[in-house]
């Protein structure tokens, strides 16, 4: 955790509004394609190991029937990884706003997630990466677990890192019942760099 105790709060603050731009450009995106507006939530930003992942998600009940996706990145020596969280009650206002008018079955719920999440993850990592002068390379998204709660969702991924950096931002569509968190983590090994990154463009 060494790199991750030499977080400033000058370094939180301008990774924040990275973030802020990044996921704003995703949730417009979001919205042009689904034709409704997308509220956000401000990004919190926080170090955690993955039993505290569950507690963060405020906005979701741990008792909740939820379903995820996760997306590996990697490039110029920092790495992560970014997740999805959507409630399940979410699955029928998506599949109105995406015009999906087929029997809404575990497959097609499938479908309905990493469609979306392939909107959040690209226009997100992709302005993060801008803004720090960097390119990313992709993993293949896959899904976490459907239908599941949210502590065995986590408990899916909890083995790939012991502490991280972890970005949250809540998504909501207005007007409907979609609410969805993202997450992207960022491991220790590749604070170094980011922290140089945060440096140059504050100083």
């Amino acid at each position: 955790m060494s790199s991750i105790l030499n977080l400033t709060e000058d370094h939180r603050d301008c990774l924040q509004e990275i973030t802020n731009v990044a996921m704003g450009q995703a949730g417009d995106r979001l919205a042009r394609l689904l034709g409704t507006f997308v509220v956000l939530s401000i990004p919190h930003i926080e170090v955690m190991a993955p039993s505290d992942i569950a507690m963060a998600l405020n906005s979701i009940d741990g008792n909740d029937s939820v379903s995820g996706v996760c997306q590996g990145f990697i490039g110029g020596g920092i790495s992560g990884e970014a997740m999805i969280i959507f409630n399940d009650t979410s699955f029928s206002d998506l599949a109105k706003l995406m015009k999906y008018d087929d029997e809404l079955d575990e497959h097609a719920e499938r479908e309905l997630l990493m469609d979306t999440t392939n909107v959040l993850f690209g226009a997100c990592l992709k302005g993060i990466a801008e803004q720090i002068d960097l390119e990313f390379s992709y993993g293949p998204p896959m899904v976490l677990g459907q239908h599941m709660h949210l502590t065995e969702i986590i408990q899916q991924n909890n083995n790939r890192w012991d502490h991280a950096l972890v970005t949250e931002i809540n998504y909501q569509l207005e007007g409907y019942n979609v609410n969805c968190d993202l997450l992207i983590v960022l491991t220790d090994s590749s604070l170094d760099i980011l922290l140089k990154k945060l440096d140059y463009l504050l100083y």
